[in-house]
């Protein structure tokens, strides 16, 4: 990313970044409707131990639905609860769907003595104590996946944007990629493994990236293409449909969308809106350029999984590369220009202040930071580590209400 001095600075660069034809040409297109789509998955604790809950009752999930209907479901463990926002036509109403489901998950959880944390990892759980869902589709991940899938005491957040033309989710999936970096740094939430600090502010991807097709995705040409391959591996029968390809960022298999999936889900409500906002201002600058006949220049994979790695282990405490000036440069200046250059787009799709959040989550840190140092005071006040991890997890029953 550009290193900005000035506003002006920043147009040049942005603009050295663009230029040339598009992939596809510049013919004239309907613009997408930037519909925006929110999934969270929670984990479920025991409000006596603060460990997971192994196996919820079924009453539990018969409120859920009566609540929230398909909305609402279980994910590979059963300590886990997912929620999706409806498509909502912006930030705002997808703040209002997502505040209520959050809410009605904390509130049903208490009922039965439990607790919700919006985490990506539990900071002791044992994953070797664990239970999947009993569905089929989760029985076929236990069957085929062994250990690797057993190990997936993970939560995450994805957030789907809708773009209708399949060739104009392409092409801006290739663009957006080298964005994913600071999506992440922005959300990680999962410092803890096992009852260990892990030195990661991101260790959710330490354990997702060993399923297959994960990580950053390929480039594509088209969308005839991206389903060529696709279908190479459908026919051959090694899965049924491209919902079993886990990218950082895919296609979704089930919705006109293109589905961020990098970011570890937030802890507080408004550091996941403003992950959203980041995100879908990010498309809109994207598109927008495409109609100037303009790109962000795309860089390879072995680029990028460079600042995904940085992202993954330092979050926002280190810099990342911008790759067109050759230097690491400090996560607060990347998220002013970041700021900068979506501005426009932002205030279009009226959610200018979620993205300028990102400016709080950089000044008081991510959810990751947070939890350190409430487990740092704890050891300091002479709690031992075990009584500073329930510390850590009352903190984040705590934040995954605020807002609410």
């Amino acid at each position: 990313m550009p290193v900005v001095r000035t506003r002006t600075a920043a147009s040049r660069r942005l603009a050295s970044e663009g230029g040339g034809e598009t992939r596809y040409g510049v013919a004239a297109m309907e613009r997408p409707s930037f519909t925006v789509g929110i999934e969270e998955e929670y984990l479920l604790v025991e409000a006596d131990s603060r460990d997971l809950v192994r196996d919820p009752p079924q009453e539990l999930w018969d409120d859920l639905t009566a609540a929230m209907g398909d909305e609402v479901g279980s994910e590979f463990m059963r300590s886990q609860v997912e929620i999706q926002t409806a498509p909502c036509s912006g930030l705002a109403e997808a703040r209002q769907d997502l505040t209520g489901k959050r809410r009605t998950v904390c509130e049903i959880a208490e009922k039965y003595d439990f607790h919700v944390i919006a985490a990506s990892t539990h900071p002791f759980a044992d994953w070797g104590r664990q239970l999947h869902t009993d569905k089929e589709r989760y029985n076929l991940l236990a069957r085929d996946m062994q250990a690797v899938v057993r190990r997936l005491l993970i939560s995450g957040m994805h957030v789907h944007v809708g773009i209708h033309d399949p060739d104009v989710r392409i092409d801006l999936m290739s663009q957006v990629s080298y964005f994913l970096p600071h999506l992440l740094a922005l959300s990680t939430s999962s410092p803890f493994w096992h009852s260990e600090d892990t030195g990661l502010k991101s260790y959710r991807m330490s354990v997702f990236k060993a399923l297959p097709r994960t990580g950053l995705p390929e480039h594509f040409n088209s969308w005839a293409e991206y389903e060529r391959h696709v279908n190479v591996l459908v026919e051959a029968g090694i899965f049924e449909d491209a919902s079993k390809v886990w990218w950082d960022i895919r296609p979704s298999a089930r919705y006109p969308t293109l589905e961020m999936r990098i970011a570890d889900i937030c802890t507080t409500l408004e550091d996941g809106l403003a992950v959203a906002a980041v995100y879908t201002s990010l498309l809109s600058m994207l598109f927008t350029k495409r109609q100037l006949n303009q790109r962000w220049r795309e860089y390879s994979n072995f680029l990028i999984s460079e600042n995904l790695w940085r992202a993954q282990r330092y979050g926002i405490s280190e810099g990342l590369m911008d790759f067109g000036v050759g230097q690491l440069v400090p996560f607060p200046q990347l998220v002013e220009e970041l700021i900068e250059i979506l501005t426009p787009e932002a205030e279009r799709l009226d959610c200018l202040a979620e993205v300028e959040h990102i400016r709080e989550i950089v000044r008081r840190g991510t959810s990751s930071d947070r939890q350190l140092a409430v487990y740092e005071k704890a050891l300091a006040q002479g709690n031992d580590p075990d009584e500073a991890l329930k510390r850590v997890v009352d903190f984040l029953v705590e934040e995954t209400k605020v807002g609410l």
